[in-house]
Parts: structure tokens; sequence; C-alpha cells
């Protein structure tokens, strides 16, 4: 697969997307609504990247999970 066809977003271009709060979208991720790839780090957040795909099989499905 292409990687071009396939970007890995942000947090916050996910959020953006969606159109929900940062913190929405690391509470989906945490409880297992999102995937997503956990990169290092040593700030005070865990940053990860989603990918395209798997935000766009969220919004085809049914229903988005509460906020």
């Amino acid at each position: 697969m292409d990687p071009l066809s396939n970007p890995l977003l942000t947090v916050h271009e996910a959020a953006q997307l969606l159109r929900v709060d940062d913190t929405t979208v690391r509470r989906w991720i945490k409880n297992g609504v999102l995937e997503a790839i956990a990169l290092p780090h040593r700030g005070l957040r865990q940053a990860y990247r989603i990918r395209r795909s798997t935000l766009d099989a969220l919004l085809t499905s049914v229903a988005l999970p509460a906020q």
C-alpha cells in the first residue's frame, strides 16, 4: 500500500476531522474505540498517530461513540 494514500494523522488532525475535542479522541484511543499507533514520548502526554483509513472506517460506521 502506498503510504501517501493512507497518511498518519495526529490526534489534533483526527479531532478536527471528527469535529470533536482532542481529549475525546484520546479517550476513544484509550477505550479501544479508535486504533492508534503509540509513539515514544518524553512529554506529559502520550503521542499517537491514527491511520486515515482507520478514521474513515469510523466515519462510515453506523454511529460514533458518545463523547
